[in-house]
């Protein structure tokens, strides 16, 4: 079966030149963030279904924290909050505990991606929050 591809759009969430301007680190970080919440959000749906220590309380409630403080933080740094720093800061604490949890769920490519994604939100958002 041939394979079909399709072209991606490409989306351009900030605004041009001209608008507010956002540093290319915060503008990386506010798709980090939402990458991550994304992630995270399909990740819910994926133990949920899994069962077991996957569905556990304690890991959905972290997941759904993560998805959470990702797009929370991310917002306030489209807006410009003076407080961005504080959030982001709380954000690379939350996904490094997910990140945490979701690689001690063994040799499963979701939540090794999970993970990853996680990792990378919490890098970034540490940077930003010692930027201020």
């Amino acid at each position: 079966m041939a394979q079909v591809e399709t072209q991606r759009p490409s989306i351009q969430p900030f605004l041009p030149a001209g608008g507010p301007q956002l540093s290319d680190e915060m503008k990386a970080c506010i798709q980090n963030c939402l990458s991550c919440s994304a992630v995270c959000l399909q990740t819910v749906t994926y133990c949920l279904q899994k069962g077991s220590k996957h569905a556990a309380l304690e890991h959905i409630r972290l997941l759904e924290d993560c998805v959470q403080i990702c797009k929370t933080s991310a917002d306030f740094m489209l807006r410009g909050s003076p407080l961005h720093a504080r959030t982001c800061g709380v954000c690379a604490e939350v996904c490094e505990r997910c990140a945490t949890e979701c690689e001690k769920m063994g040799d499963d490519a979701v939540m090794k991606a999970c993970a990853e994604a996680c990792r990378g939100c919490a890098e970034s958002c540490r940077k930003m929050s010692a930027m201020a």
